[in-house]
């Protein structure tokens, strides 16, 4: 995990120290809202529906107990007693006093934490593959990679006011689980015939209100050529996006309306003028950081183990979670465990203080100091001996975490909607709960198998509708609220949009329509080890338009 050095302290300390600055002046009255605004987005604080909303970034993902210990403080402290884990691997706060936002930042500083970059048109939080570090079928550890790029971009002065919001992605694992392909850039690692370390580039992916898969424009750039190459696009989309036109103004619109073969030239040109610049990488430089995320000296143990066989056999629950929550791991005689943030009928992705406080000491006692974040809204522990599983277990459902349920059908991503965003059109938290209540039997969840339900409350599509298997964006209507869905949506290594299904249904309407393209799906899949989105790509749209709007 990477430690911050001296020049990060005390860069990290004089922005608290200039915001309080500025927090003071406000509620003084000697800036306006207006005035005040451009400065709180710099430091990750919203003004929502009801209060302020601050947003704190987790790098990659990562998190040491101490850091998840703070945020639990803080949700004690200065919220109402949780925080919220989103898409983007952050936490937010949905209640904070403005008053208290220098105090939170400055507590948050002890521990290497800050919410810089979390908002505004620039560079926000890198993210990473949940599992990175790990995970038994990973290439290499995209963290070190993501974390240098995390400090080339923090207060970079060209990139600071870029044309709007700029979001990479960083995986190493064949199976992308960090969504690369929907974002501005998303960097795949990868090792070259010979074992050298190099990336497969993508430009030009995002979501919202015009959702496009990104254009790969290098299959392989040198390790040293990162910094190179990633300033090479800033440079190209900040000359050339646009700023008349904030829903015109995102690197895919650019992308779109240049061309990829278009963009690739200009970025391939300004990369040859400046690769050999400071901006080169050097080997010792990256191996100095790669060594803050050496795997932990994890022993060998057996790949099997016979008490947690046993434990298994008499605790039908603890099966269920074994069976559900954890993937092997590369160490062997390990898994990764995913703690779901989705218990049935709860608000997806929240965690309240005292679950923090468990979770961080399960790490410290179980996992060698170390949680992830995922962007579907879960905690992971990383690094799990086999004969530990039934104690951690046992600790998670004393403490309402022990939800069987990762990858199905009630694990659901959502985003705040209308019950905390002014920009959302219609509620998005009560529509996860009724699906989750709905399908709760997990027996029911296992004969569905796996399946990705995102729902968004509002265009800007934070709940990542438009990569859903099945997708749910709220829109307003007549002042009312109605659903719009769309089917076949992925965000792995196959990225696909989803395609809207048809009319929108009403809030009254559309758990049962859920229900119904599910229903549908099983009637019509080949076999019980067809995912819902194989049988979808087989069938396409017709057997499920049939069952829902033949009667209509």
């Amino acid at each position: 995990m990477y430690r911050y050095d001296q020049f990060d302290h005390d860069f990290v300390n004089a922005r608290v120290a200039q915001f309080r600055e500025q927090v003071g002046r406000r509620l003084a009255g000697e800036l306006t809202e207006d005035q005040f605004r451009p400065l709180r987005l710099q430091n990750g604080l919203y003004l929502q529906l009801h209060a302020y909303m601050l947003r704190v970034a987790v790098p990659y993902g990562t998190l040491s107990p101490a850091q998840m210990r703070m945020l639990a403080h803080i949700a004690r402290k200065y919220d109402r007693g949780y925080g919220h884990f989103t898409t983007r691997q952050n936490i937010q706060y949905h209640w904070p006093a403005l008053g208290d936002v220098p105090d939170i930042l400055a507590d948050l500083a002890t521990v290497e934490m800050h919410a810089i970059q979390t908002s505004g048109n620039c560079v926000r939080n890198v993210t990473a593959d949940h599992f990175a570090g790990a995970a038994a079928d990973e290439i290499l550890d995209p963290r070190p990679y993501a974390e240098i790029l995390r400090q080339w971009s923090s207060l970079h002065p060209e990139f600071v006011h870029l044309p709007r919001k700029f979001k990479i992605a960083v995986t190493g694992a064949e199976r992308d689980r960090a969504a690369v392909q929907v974002h501005d850039i998303g960097v795949h690692a990868k090792r070259g015939p010979d074992g050298e370390v190099g990336f497969a580039v993508y430009v030009g992916g995002g979501l919202g209100r015009t959702p496009m898969i990104a254009h790969k424009i290098r299959d392989y750039l040198p390790e040293e050529d990162l910094l190179s190459y990633m300033e090479a696009i800033l440079r190209v989309y900040n000359l050339e996006g646009r700023r008349d036109n904030k829903f015109k103004a995102r690197i895919k619109i650019l992308v779109h309306e240049a061309g990829a073969d278009a963009i690739r030239d200009k970025v391939e040109a300004e990369f040859e003028r400046i690769r050999h610049s400071a901006l080169f990488l050097p080997e010792d430089e990256v191996r100095r950081i790669e060594a803050y995320f050496a795997l932990p000296e994890l022993p060998n143990r057996s790949p099997v183990s016979p008490s947690l066989d046993r434990a298994r056999a008499a605790d039908a629950a603890l099966d269920a979670w074994v069976r559900q929550n954890t993937v092997p791991h590369k160490v062997t005689g390990h898994v990764l465990a995913t703690i779901s943030l989705k218990p049935i009928g709860g608000t997806p992705g929240d965690a309240t203080a005292e679950q923090m406080e468990v979770v961080a000491d399960l790490a410290e006692r179980y996992s060698a100091g170390e949680v992830r974040v995922s962007h579907e809204q879960n905690l992971v522990l990383p690094h799990v001996a086999l004969d530990d599983l039934a104690d951690i277990h046992a600790i998670l459902q004393a403490n309402d975490l022990a939800t069987s349920n990762a990858g199905l059908v009630s694990d659901i991503i959502c985003c705040p909607g209308l019950d905390y965003c002014s920009l959302a059109n219609a509620r998005s938290i009560p529509v996860a709960q009724k699906i989750a209540e709905r399908f709760a039997d997990l027996d029911r969840q296992r004969t569905i198998g796996e399946l990705k339900i995102k729902i968004s409350g509002c265009i800007n599509a934070c709940g990542h509708h438009h990569v859903g298997h099945i997708g749910i964006l709220g829109v307003e209507k007549k002042g009312e609220e109605f659903y719009q869905v769309t089917l076949g949506g992925s965000g792995d290594e196959h990225t696909a949009i989803g395609e809207i299904i048809g009319r929108g249904f009403a809030a009254d309407e559309l758990i049962d329509a859920v229900e119904t393209i599910i229903e549908t799906y099983l009637v019509h899949r080949t076999d019980p080890g067809e995912t819902f989105l194989a049988a979808y790509r087989r069938l396409g749209q017709a057997p499920f338009k049939e069952a829902l709007y033949a009667t209509a």
